[in-house]
C-alpha cells in the first residue's frame, strides 16, 4: 500500500476500536465522530490528503526503494543536503497546516523510526534479530503509511534522584514482568501519549533518566487495540465545533492519555532490545535520533511562532496601535526570536556531515541552541499577545451573538479600526483560544517541556557544546602555553 490518503486513515482508526476511556466511560461507537477526537481525526486526514495533492505529492513522498510506490517522505532516510532540504520542506508543509499547533504529527514519529532504523546495527549486541526486527516495523510503517504514538515517562510518584521502585509491589511503571518462547509480557503504565487512541502503534522508549530497574528498559512496538492496552484521557479540553468559537481547539486539540498495560504480550518480532540500558544509551546517543527529531521539532515551531507574529501583527493593525513604542518593542521582540530560529536551522542544515550510517545529519549543536531558546521564547510570545489584547481579550462576542437580533449593535460598537466587527471578533476570539482557553494553556505548558525539562535541556548543552577553541582563543592572546593553560 503506498502513502495513503485522509479516507484510508479515518477508516483505520474507525475499526481500530482502541481501549479508550474518559471521564470514567469507554468511547464505544466510532472514534472519529466523539467530539474529544473528531476535530484532531480530521485535522490529521487533512495531512494525509496533503501529500497525494498532484501539485505537492513530489514534494511530500518518495518513491519506496522496495515497491517503487509513492511513500511519505518523512521516512526518507537522506543521504545528501538536498534531501535534508526536501525533508524540510516537507515538514513544513504539514505544519503550516496546523499552524505548528500539533506537536504529534505523523511527521514526528516516522523521523524518530528512521534515525533509529539506520542505526538498527547496533542491536545486534544484543540478538541480530532485533535488528532485522526493527528494520522490518520502518519498512512496514513506510509501505503502509502507519501512524505512531510513543512513552517515556514513567508515573509520577516520587520523583527524587534516589526513588527505586519496589520489585515486591504490583508494578507502576510499565516494565517486562516475565517473557517465553513467543514474546514478552508488560505491566505498569506509562504517562503522556500524545493522541493516544488515534494512531496505529504505540512504541514504548526506555524512561528518561537513570534506570535503576532493568525491566523498564525495553524498547518495542505494540498495536494500538491490543489486547490489554487501555488508554486513559485527560480531561478534554473540547468546547465546540465552530471554528468561529473556537478556531484552534475545535480543530488540533490532540489528547494527551496515559496507557496502562494489563500483562500486554509482546511477539519477539516487535521487540528491539530489552533489559539492556548499555545498549539503550548507545542506540540514542550514537545515531541520529537527537539531531533530525530536533530537526522536525524547530521547523514546527518556527511555523508556530510565524503564525503568532502574524497574529500580534493583525492585532496592531485591527486597533491602530502601531505607533506605540512600547508595542514596536514587542513586536521586534518577537522578530528577533523567529529570526534567531531560522539562523539556527539554516545554520544546522548548512553544518549537517553524514554520520557513520551514511546519514545525513543536521548540525546537533545549533538545533540544541534553538530548543533551548524556544520553552523561553514561546510563553512570553503569548503574554506578548495578551498585553497587546488588554481588557479586550476578557469580553468577546460569539457567533451566535452575531447570528442573532444583536447583530446590528455588533457591527457599531465591536467594529475595528481596520476592519468589521465579525472580523475583529475572528482575530480576538483566535488569541483568546491561544492565550487563554484551556486549549491554550496547555500549548504553553506543552511548549515549555516539549523536548524534555528546560533546565536538563540546558545541562546537555552545557556537557556538549565544545568549548575548548575558544580557551585556545584566549591562552594565544595572553600567551600562555598549551602545557600552562587551565
Amino acid at each position: 500500500m503506498p502513502a495513503i490518503n485522509g479516507d484510508q486513515y479515518l477508516a483505520r482508526m474507525k475499526d481500530l476500536k482502541a481501549n479508550v476511556w474518559i471521564k470514567g466511560q469507554k468511547i464505544t461507537d466510532n472514534i472519529c465522530e466523539h467530539p474529544v477526537y473528531k476535530g484532531a481525526l480530521i485535522t490529521k486526514a487533512s495531512l494525509y490528503d496533503l501529500q497525494l495533492k498532484p501539485d505537492l505529492i513530489k514534494k511530500m513522498t518518495y518513491i519506496s526503494p522496495i515497491t517503487n510506490n509513492r511513500v511519505g517522505l518523512s521516512f526518507l532516510q537522506p543521504r545528501t543536503k538536498e534531501d535534508l532540504e526536501a525533508r524540510r520542506h516537507m515538514m513544513k508543509t504539514w505544519a503550516l497546516e496546523t499552524a505548528g499547533m500539533m506537536g504529534r504529527t505523523p511527521d514526528y514519529l516516522n523521523t524518530v523510526i528512521m534515525t533509529l532504523t539506520a542505526s538498527a546495527s547496533i542491536l545486534s549486541d544484543q540478538d541480530e534479530q532485533f535488528t532485522q526486527n526493527l528494520i522490518n516495523l520502518y519498512e512496514t510503517a513506510r509501505e503502509k503509511d502507519l501512524s505512531f504514538t510513543h512513552s517515556f515517562i514513567n508515573p509520577q510518584i516520587n520523583r527524587s534522584i534516589s526513588y527505586e521502585e519496589s520489585t515486591t509491589q504490583p508494578p507502576i511503571a510499565a516494565r517486562i514482568v516475565k517473557k517465553n518462547h513467543d514474546g514478552v509480557f508488560i505491566k505498569g503504565a506509562r504517562l503522556l501519549a500524545t493522541q493516544g487512541g488515534m494512531t496505529d502503534e504505540i512504541i514504548l522508549f526506555p524512561s528518561g533518566g537513570k534506570i535503576h530497574d532493568q525491566e523498564q528498559s525495553f524498547c518495542v512496538s505494540i498495536p494500538s487495540n491490543a489486547e490489554g492496552v487501555k488508554f486513559i484521557c485527560r480531561e478534554s479540553y473540547y468546547l465546540g465545533e465552530s471554528t468561529f468559537n473556537y478556531p484552534l481547539s475545535s480543530r488540533f486539540h490532540e489528547i494527551d492519555t496515559m496507557i496502562i498495560f494489563d500483562n500486554v504480550f509482546v511477539p519477539w518480532e516487535r521487540v528491539f532490545f530489552y533489559h539492556r540500558q548499555d545498549i539503550a544509551m548507545k542506540l540514542f546517543s550514537r545515531s541520529s535520533f537527537t539531531a533530525h527529531t530536533l530537526h522536525q521539532v524547530v521547523i514546527r515551531q518556527i511555523t508556530k511562532s510565524e503564525f503568532i507574529l502574524g497574529l500580534a501583527q493583525s492585532m496592531v493593525k485591527l486597533l491602530n496601535l502601531s505607533e506605540y513604542h512600547h508595542i514596536q518593542e514587542k513586536i521586534s521582540e518577537m522578530i528577533i526570536g523567529l529570526e534567531s530560529l531560522k539562523a539556527l536551522l539554516d545554520r544546522a542544515e548548512l553544518l549537517a556531515k553524514e554520520d557513520e550510517w551514511g546519514t545525513m545529519v543536521p548540525h546537533t549543536h545549533s538545533l540544541y541552541v534553538a530548543v533551548n531558546m524556544f520553552p523561553k521564547l514561546y510563553p512570553r510570545m503569548i503574554e506578548i499577545l495578551q498585553l497587546i489584547g488588554a481588557g479586550g481579550l476578557v469580553s468577546i462576542p460569539s457567533e451566535e451573538d452575531f447570528q442573532s437580533c444583536l447583530f446590528n449593535d455588533l457591527e457599531l460598537y465591536y467594529q475595528g479600526t481596520a476592519c468589521d466587527a465579525e472580523t475583529k471578533t475572528k482575530i480576538l476570539r483566535l488569541i483568546w483560544d491561544l492565550t487563554m482557553s484551556s486549549f491554550g494553556t496547555r500549548q504553553t505548558q506543552y511548549e515549555r517541556y516539549f523536548f524534555g525539562d528546560p533546565v536538563r535541556l540546558a545541562s546537555t548543552l552545557y556537557k556538549g557544546y565544545p568549548r575548548d577553541e575558544y580557551i585556545d582563543i584566549v591562552n594565544d592572546f595572553l600567551n600562555i602555553k598549551k602545557e600552562d593553560s587551565i
